[in-house]
């Protein structure tokens, strides 16, 4: 953590060659799914809906990571390992509860998103449960800063998601096949149990983190998680809802394409905030500035680089269509805004600005609301969103600036 913008290049490197593994897996995929049958956009959007089931996972895992590593970074190794065994015991429930909420929500969502058959949704649940259990040890490991670890584990994953979904995809030719791959490749996270006694477990007592500070930090993370979801993905639920079969397949092409530009650069935002969770100036703010601006950085050379290339990624997952092209340039810009409202959302949550990482928050759920609203079609989806997120990250900017100057000297939990 000493080097933490180089530990952030480390982990994005291995993101890089995890995203690479996983776009063969798409591009393969799409081939064998057909062209404009809509097989490929459903195996798009119901990945995308398996996360938005995941959410109460998603929220505490981030939660529990900036509250183990806020002790973990200051070397308070009796209190982390109580607390250790206390989000341990947090985490299986919050598992539990998010698995019975997956099964008796899964229908009337997917009815209302038009998901078009039940062996669809079946496969989204089981998918669903198996990321919940996954996250459960991952959370633990992320608070622990161990970086170089999940990398290998989401490699290995990737991996697995390549070697199980083409040839299973290519002997049934649907959507479920390629969604199944998704659940497989979930047993890489096995490998974390050879950690196991690497973790921290000298205790007498588990500690409670139900503290007042603990519980208002999971309420912005759910402000957060929920908004970082909504600005980067949830235009694809919007698109299952109202496109064509056709009209589905050129957006989620696009989409696929585009979405990896906060993607590639993502594991930056990730040391960042579990560093920015337990030091917040001196030194430290240098090195945390200087991997805000790698991150913006990359956005924009990945954003410059799809653009140039869009004809050539398009015709590599077979849908270089006159539509699909036309999708990508403001596809290019809703990314960008998007990655960048991400950063200053993850900035405010791991500084503890309450009230900025709740406007992040309902931002996401107003930019939400705005797509179902006016987003019927494929234009005027593209048309609203590159506008939306733009307004969004003025706001956030802002606000940001405002923040920066006021608690440069005060720390940062006086908020």
């Amino acid at each position: 953590m000493k080097n933490v913008w180089r530990t952030g290049i480390i982990f994005t490197a291995a993101q890089f060659l995890t995203l690479a593994i996983g776009f063969g897996f798409q591009m393969t995929v799409r081939r064998e799914l057909g062209d404009r049958t809509g097989e490929f956009g459903f195996f798009q959007t119901l990945v995308i809906f398996i996360g938005f089931l995941g959410l109460p996972v998603a929220i505490a895992a981030q939660a529990v990571t900036h509250y183990i590593a806020r002790f973990h970074l200051a070397s308070d190794s009796e209190r982390l390992h109580g607390l250790l065994a206390g989000c341990r015991k947090f985490l299986f429930h919050i598992t539990i509860g998010g698995s019975i909420a997956a099964i008796i929500f899964i229908k009337p969502l997917g009815d209302f998103l038009h998901i078009p058959r039940l062996s669809l949704m079946i496969i989204a649940l089981v998918c669903t449960l198996a990321g919940l259990w996954s996250s459960y040890i991952t959370a633990l490991c992320q608070g622990l800063g161990w970086f170089k670890r999940l990398a290998g584990i989401v490699l290995l994953a990737a991996i697995v998601r390549f070697a199980f979904g083409v040839p299973m995809t290519a002997f049934n030719r649907v959507a479920e096949s390629a969604v199944s791959a998704s659940a497989v490749m979930l047993l890489a996270y096995l490998a974390l149990l050879y950690w196991k006694k690497d973790l921290p477990h000298t205790t007498d007592q588990a500690i409670s983190p139900w503290t007042r500070e603990f519980v208002q930090f999971l309420v912005v993370s759910a402000a957060c998680v929920f908004g970082a979801a909504c600005f980067s993905q949830y235009d694809a639920l919007v698109a299952q809802r109202y496109f064509s079969k056709g009209e589905l397949d050129d957006y989620t092409s696009a989409g696929l394409l585009a979405r990896q530009i906060p993607s590639l650069v993502g594991p930056l935002l990730t040391v960042l905030f579990t560093h920015r969770s337990g030091r917040h100036h001196g030194e430290a703010l240098v090195e945390q500035l200087k991997l805000f601006g790698l991150y913006a950085l990359g956005l924009m050379v990945n954003a410059g680089g799809l653009y140039l290339l869009k004809g050539l990624g398009l015709r590599l997952i077979g849908q270089n269509t006159p539509e699909a092209a036309a999708m990508i340039g403001p596809f290019c810009v809703t990314m960008i805004f998007a990655g960048l409202i991400q950063a200053f959302g993850t900035w405010a949550l791991a500084s503890r600005w309450i009230k900025i990482s709740l406007l992040y928050g309902v931002l996401g759920l107003v930019y939400l609301a705005v797509l179902l609203v006016f987003g019927t079609s494929p234009d005027r989806l593209l048309h609203v969103m590159p506008f939306a997120t733009g307004i969004a990250f003025t706001i956030l900017f802002v606000v940001w600036l405002v923040a920066m100057r006021l608690h440069k000297i005060g720390a940062p939990e006086e908020t």
